[in-house]
């Protein structure tokens, strides 16, 4: 079946799954392998549970008329959200980036709202499977999209950049991540400008940058540019911290234009350039300052990213869905920075780093030195060598039983870890 034929049955049925726990009425099942599972062993019960369709690559799986025989169910699915993006013809802005690219595009998603109809990345569905199936979320009422895109291994950009096919991009910014896949930091810069690469050969291809950052305008080349950075530098958009106590308080404009004052609900000055980003997405796309403004100030973190959190006994910055030595950085120093007589640090250890791990996790211990905290824990074996005095956990089940047996109370705390340290069940214990 060609991805035409394919195409027309799923105009008929434009809801797709990759789950039997979550089969929607006339769906369609696309049967995915993994490392544990093959899709193609539950097509036939997708069908019985609902679906309209199974897609399958099994030759073995037969027995029903409704199922679709490919030759490979996850490229299908993929050829089939880029056929279906390009019949819909909307402008699609594609996020990639080490660090802030979820707060940027939910910041993105928040200011283009005031205007359009937009269609976002649910979650961090920011891989192979993600977005295909984000794009397939697309309707004909949608008036815009933003997609985010990441990666931990070479050449992960520029085949989501193929199936994104967007007609404008935006790196946050380039880190020290994944380096065990990306070999070397060099290689995290090659990776995300695969991005670049894809809209350089566009017609009308044009890029968010961030001027300040010379990583990016190293690469960024001929493309066309819609800028944003500090003062008094002629970019599209401009903006500075005003305060940071704890939440990111700014002032903006767009070129020529009148300052903005806005306070947010963001934890930590190194939101700023995300929030620029932000609205020099809403410059470019035609939304009015004061709009942008306005939704730069009602955006609340909910997603254990740069989250301020007061419970009964303490208050905590929650920023537990990722680590890695660049945004470990930023948040020790914007810690540091904060005001409090009774700060605490419960660190992560960070994940993929390869060779690097050692030093950058010495370096850490450094840092959280500087931070004035009474007290540090440690969470993770990559941090023992270099602890120290502090206190060292195995894993987050250490930490919870930990307090359960001595409660903390009156502490301004920094939680802040890799997803997998699972850091992010702390907070109800403080």
């Amino acid at each position: 079946m060609t991805i035409s034929d394919l195409y027309e049955i799923y105009c008929q049925h434009p809801v797709v799954t990759t789950d039997t726990r979550d089969c929607p009425e006339g769906s369609i099942f696309f049967a995915l392998r993994g490392t544990s599972f093959n899709g193609n062993d539950f097509a036939l019960k997708a069908l019985e549970a609902g679906c309209a369709y199974a897609v399958v690559d099994d030759e073995a799986v037969t027995g029903n008329n409704r199922l679709i025989h490919v030759d490979d169910v996850l490229k299908t699915l993929q050829d089939l959200a880029t056929c279906h993006r390009r019949r819909l013809r909307i402008p699609v802005i594609q996020i990639t980036g080490t660090n802030g690219k979820t707060t940027t595009k939910e910041l993105l998603s928040a200011v283009l709202s005031q205007k359009y109809n937009v269609l976002y990345t649910l979650g961090n569905f920011n891989n192979h499977i993600g977005v295909p199936k984000t794009l397939l979320r697309l309707r004909p009422e949608h008036e815009i999209a933003v997609i985010e895109t990441g990666a931990n291994h070479p050449g992960e950009i520029r085949e989501l950049s193929h199936i994104t096919d967007a007609d404008c991009g935006l790196i946050t910014n380039v880190g020290k991540a994944h380096l065990e896949g990306f070999g070397s930091f060099e290689g995290v810069i090659r990776t995300k400008g695969e991005l670049y690469d894809y809209l350089r050969q566009k017609e009308s291809g044009f890029i968010f940058l961030h001027a300040d950052n010379e990583y990016l305008r190293n690469i960024s080349g001929d493309i066309e540019t819609f800028t944003y950075g500090m003062p008094g530098k002629g970019y599209d958009v401009e903006g500075e911290v005003m305060a940071g106590n704890p939440f990111l308080h700014l002032r903006w404009r767009p070129a020529g234009g009148e300052w903005q004052e806005v306070e947010t609900h963001l934890v930590g000055g190194y939101n700023l350039d995300n929030v620029l980003a932000a609205a020099a997405a809403g410059i470019r796309f035609g939304i009015s300052p004061t709009q942008i403004s306005q939704a730069l100030a009602a955006y609340e973190p909910t997603n254990n990213r740069s989250e301020l959190k007061k419970t009964e006994r303490n208050e905590l910055i929650i920023d537990a869905y990722n680590a890695n030595p660049t945004s470990m950085k930023a948040a020790l120093d914007n810690f540091r920075l904060m005001p409090a007589n009774h700060k605490m640090a419960i660190l992560g250890e960070m994940r993929e780093l390869g060779d690097a791990s050692p030093e950058e996790h010495r370096h850490v211990v450094e840092l959280v030195g500087k931070a004035g905290c009474e007290e540090v824990w440690l969470v993770g074996d990559n941090f023992r060598p270099f602890a120290g005095t502090y206190r060292v956990f195995d894993n987050v089940e250490a930490v919870r039983k930990h307090l359960e047996d001595h409660p903390v109370s009156g502490r301004l705390i920094l939680i802040k870890g890799s997803n997998g340290t699972r850091l992010f069940r702390l907070p109800e214990l403080l």
